[in-house]
């Protein structure tokens, strides 16, 4: 996944689920669709993940394992930067094995945080 599209998902791993309207709802799913065509991630493992369930799979996982915390701050949606920027900042990069690990791990840790406004495409 290139980063252009890895940082499109994380702007939408934060926003509030029932903030999602006609527009946001068409980008989710636009984004949705370009993440499993390009990974092959099988559906069942995108709505574990959505929960909580993070199937250790590498379909799962992006391949560029640099989380830019500053880039992620500046795109969170105004209604959630109070509860969400301290999250992404003390959770930072969670070094992984590799850089899909890496990736994985960081993600894992802002479900954790924020399990009520994460949200995967």
């Amino acid at each position: 996944m290139s980063k252009l599209s890895y940082g499109l998902v994380i702007m939408i791993f934060f926003v509030a689920k029932s903030m999602a309207d006609d527009g946001m709802a068409e980008m989710v799913q636009m984004l949705h669709d370009t993440c499993v065509a390009e990974t092959g991630v099988a559906e069942d493992l995108i709505v574990q993940a959505r929960t909580g369930n993070f199937p250790d799979d590498p379909k799962l996982k992006i391949d560029d394992g640099n989380i830019d915390v500053e880039t992620i701050v500046a795109v969170l949606p105004e209604h959630v930067v109070g509860d969400a920027e301290p999250v992404v900042r003390s959770c930072g990069t969670v070094k992984g094995s590799d850089d899909c690990d890496t990736a994985f791990q960081t993600n894992k840790c802002w479900y954790n945080g924020l399990p009520d406004l994460y949200m995967l495409a």
